[in-house]
């Protein structure tokens, strides 16, 4: 259990490292978190600094859900080497779990972080990539219709769960589970979203391009 132990933490202090404020103390000190929704995920990086630093912050978000679950399963520590009896699949989940969580609450940023679609979206293209272009062709399609991101992201992880359901069980049920964990957290730490939806304030992606253009 030793490995899983520390798989999981490694995982998460990985999660922990949040795109938008690593890439902001490269751009002079910059901290998201201070300005726009003051969310540290790539939306609000977008709103509030442009679009080379969302690239930037995207890039590291998605890319450390993929390393995450690409290398930490199958990695040998020097001293704590493969534990046999130790199931792969729950320890692929259980690390890619801990990332999203990690970057949720990030240890690094006093437990204040973003949302985690992407680095969501990151272990998707991982461990189903013949449903990530499906999810994220819904994840477009919600934000074309509503102008919500963050609807968007709750959707398209909603949605992934159910796809993975039609599609994988009963044989990938640990799968599935996952997909259904995922999906709440993403509600979940979206829950501010859904609060300024409700009460009519949050806002909407074509609106801020539309007074750009004007």
């Amino acid at each position: 259990m030793l490995e899983l132990g520390i798989k999981v933490t490694v995982a998460f202090l990985l999660g922990s490292m949040l795109g938008s404020l690593v890439v902001g103390r490269l751009f002079g000190g910059i901290d998201i978190r201070t300005v726009g929704s003051g969310n540290a995920g790539g939306t609000n990086a977008l709103r509030t600094q442009g679009k080379l630093f969302a690239f930037l912050v995207m890039l590291i978000d998605v890319g450390k859900g993929i390393l995450a679950v690409l290398i930490l399963p199958n990695l040998n520590i020097p001293g704590i080497g493969i534990d046999a009896s130790i199931d792969r699949d729950l320890l692929i989940y259980s690390v890619a779990f801990a990332v999203i969580v990690g970057h949720v609450y990030p240890i690094w940023f006093e437990f204040k972080g973003g949302k985690g679609g992407a680095t969501a979206a990151g272990i998707l293209f991982v461990l189903a990539p013949a449903t990530a272009p499906i999810v994220i062709g819904i994840w477009i399609a919600v934000v074309v219709v509503s102008g919500f991101v963050g609807l968007a992201t709750m959707g398209a992880t909603v949605a992934a769960a159910f796809i993975l359901a039609f599609q994988r069980l009963p044989a990938e049920h640990d799968l599935v589970l996952f997909a259904v964990c995922v999906a709440a957290l993403i509600i979940y730490s979206h829950r501010s979203n859904i609060q300024r939806m409700w009460n009519g304030t949050e806002s909407r992606v074509g609106r801020r391009f539309r007074r750009e253009q004007q």
